[in-house]
């Protein structure tokens, strides 16, 4: 089984168009520490339960995890203690950091540790046949109507999956 540690926002890309439960489908279990999930998912009301009941791990950290992580406040002073907690799970763990925002990406970068987001993860869900093309492509243009708001994607990244998926469909 593949572990992978989890930021808050991927999971805000998903839930904000009503398909939280996909990245449950892949082979993987998501672990985030136990204290962003009692602090962090407050809000929607219900997210915490969803993530929870689709199968999201709260974890206790280690100890070297959480000095890891306290080191990392004054080197990325841009990102949270979840941030940096989901950091350095995934490092230590050495396992893939699942995560959509710039400086926790960035700080990953530098760290050495594997990223993913919710494009990634669409993309996976896609190429590893677990959701068809109709739902790619569904999930694409749902977030591109959203995009700006609780959801910052990539616009042209959103526009090329898009295109890319339409042609492969013969949409265009």
């Amino acid at each position: 089984m593949e572990y992978i540690s989890s930021d808050t926002n991927v999971w805000i890309d998903f839930m904000a168009i009503d398909k939280v439960e996909l990245p449950f489908l892949l082979p993987c279990t998501y672990i985030m520490s136990d204290d962003a999930v009692n602090d962090e998912l407050l809000s929607p009301e219900g997210f915490k339960d969803a993530l929870l009941q689709n199968g999201l791990k709260p974890v206790e950290y280690t100890e070297e995890e959480f000095t890891l992580a306290d080191s990392y406040g004054s080197r990325y002073p841009k990102l949270s203690i979840y941030d940096r907690l989901a950091l350095s799970i995934a490092k230590v763990r050495g396992i893939i950091l699942l995560t959509g925002d710039r400086p926790l990406r960035r700080a990953a970068a530098t760290e050495g540790v594997r990223v993913v987001g919710s494009i990634g993860l669409l993309d996976r869900l896609r190429d590893e046949s677990y959701i068809s093309n109709d739902q790619y492509l569904e999930c694409l243009q749902l977030w591109q109507q959203q995009n700006g708001g609780h959801i910052r994607l990539p616009q042209t990244t959103l526009e090329e999956r898009i295109k890319q998926t339409k042609q492969l469909c013969n949409l265009l």
